[in-house]
């Protein structure tokens, strides 16, 4: 099966909750495996609200789903840039009540994820996530 949303949100924290539940309904549409839906929701939801958070104040969020097969692919953008030294293989922050948990949770949950190259003054983030589980070998 193939299923495939594009989306383009308001920058607002309301736009978060609203991805999550499209991603959701998608996966509803699919054999994913329990684990894998909660993985993506909160990949989903970590990579919106940083999003919001650091993009551009007028920005809107780019939202890509595309499942296809036993694969989903998510692509996040905004207008903004990625920050000095931001990247998915960062340390989890002590304690965890303060911020900048978002891609630490992103790198240990998705089996790819990657800030990938687009047009001038904007971040494309681009996560991977097996829905059976684990991934074949090959893509480790």
């Amino acid at each position: 099966m193939r299923v495939s949303m594009t989306l383009s949100l308001p920058g607002q924290p309301s736009s978060v909750t609203r991805a999550r539940r499209v991603l959701t309904t998608l996966l509803s549409l699919t054999d994913a495996a329990e684990d894998c839906r909660g993985h993506l929701a909160v990949l989903i939801t970590e990579a919106c609200a940083n999003a919001v958070l650091h993009g551009d104040p007028d920005s809107a969020v780019d939202i890509t789903i595309d499942i296809d097969g036993d694969v989903c692919l998510l692509e996040v953008g905004n207008r903004g840039s990625t920050p000095d030294g931001a990247g998915l293989d960062a340390e989890l922050p002590a304690p965890l009540t303060v911020g900048g948990r978002g891609l630490p949770l992103i790198a240990a949950l998705a089996d790819t994820a990657a800030f990938v190259a687009g047009p001038p003054d904007h971040v494309l983030l681009r996560i991977t996530k097996h829905l059976t589980g684990t991934p074949p070998p090959s893509d480790r």
